[in-house]
């Protein structure tokens, strides 16, 4: 079995991909871009990749290809239509992230809850050794107890946030990004309600047709002043120019991000331009990468190519 891992260096070089090896002659590239991805996969039987493009333009050279392996949960870089018409299989790798993406959550909220970044600088820049008196609270911050946090999209990083969330005393309530959701731990409300209400709104869900700028002008307009956005699911979810004006104008009183509208974030967003670390706080797709969900990832890709050679079905999403 040849097996070609694309886009090696997605997982991090600190985490082995040794493990491939015992299941086949394994091609390794560090990244591979759209222009590349046809020759690379030309004798392949397996496909590991995350965000390079399969789709007929880029797999119709490789007759050899059963199975496309995700190291992520997403698949949005696949034609599914395509796979499936060939007889190729796609599987991804679900819940491996959770934990990292929840604690992410609420790392970007203290940060600039807490103006943790004023503070800090605060202290490392003599500020406080200066001063007579023991403590400074200069900048405000409030307690998560008592407050509203709001959940666009009750996965199962949602439902971890919310566990979280209720830990701290918060009331919890959320919008069903799908339509569809089963949940009925939390009180589900309309969006409009949601934005209005919660005192922080994190976003959890899919990017689709449904939710692309979900988070516009319109819906920043509708929340409180004093509430803070986080973003940890995709970039395209919420308009970056109309969140950028929201913070300037002081429609909300601030934002963490993992995720914007492109990745990388280009220098023409208008969030590149914003230096107020205590409005705005941007990490560049992080929240899944925590050691353990790198590994997790890994091997669970492992198990999902061990079950294909066994002929057996795992994790797989196109039927």
């Amino acid at each position: 079995m040849k097996i070609v891992i694309l886009e090696r260096d997605s997982v991090g070089r600190d985490v082995s991909v040794e493990c491939f090896k015992e299941l086949g002659e394994v091609t390794v590239y560090s990244n591979t871009v759209a222009g590349e991805v046809e020759e690379r996969v030309r004798d392949a039987e397996v496909i590991i990749a995350n965000k390079a493009p399969l789709h007929k333009e880029t797999l119709q050279g490789a007759a050899g290809v059963k199975l496309i392996c995700e190291f992520a949960t997403g698949y949005d870089n696949v034609d599914l239509d395509y796979c499936r018409e060939k007889g190729i299989k796609v599987a991804n790798v679900v819940n491996y992230s959770t934990a990292a993406v929840a604690q992410h959550t609420f790392a970007l909220c203290f940060y600039v809850l807490e103006k943790l970044n004023h503070y800090d600088h605060y202290v490392k820049s003599g500020e406080y050794a200066a001063q007579s008196r023991f403590s400074n609270f200069d900048l405000p911050f409030t307690e998560l107890e008592g407050k509203v946090w709001g959940i666009i999209g009750m996965g199962n990083i949602g439902r971890r946030v919310a566990r979280i969330a209720e830990s701290f005393g918060c009331k919890v309530i959320f919008y069903s990004a799908s339509g569809k959701s089963s949940c009925t731990d939390y009180e589900r409300v309309e969006l409009d309600d949601l934005l209005k209400s919660s005192d922080f709104v994190s976003i959890h869900c899919p990017l689709s047709d449904r939710t692309r700028n979900l988070i516009n002008m319109d819906a920043l307009k509708k929340m409180k002043r004093t509430a803070i956005l986080i973003n940890v699911a995709r970039g395209p979810v919420v308009d970056d120019g109309a969140l950028y004006t929201a913070l300037q104008d002081g429609l909300i009183a601030g934002a963490g991000l993992d995720v914007t509208s492109t990745e990388p974030m280009k220098d023409t967003n208008p969030l590149s331009r914003m230096m107020d670390s205590n409005k705005l706080i941007i990490t560049p797709h992080l929240a899944w990468a925590s050691t353990e969900a790198r590994n997790r990832v890994v091997m669970e890709t492992y198990r999902n190519i061990k079950a294909y050679q066994e002929g057996e079905s795992r994790n797989i999403v196109n039927g």
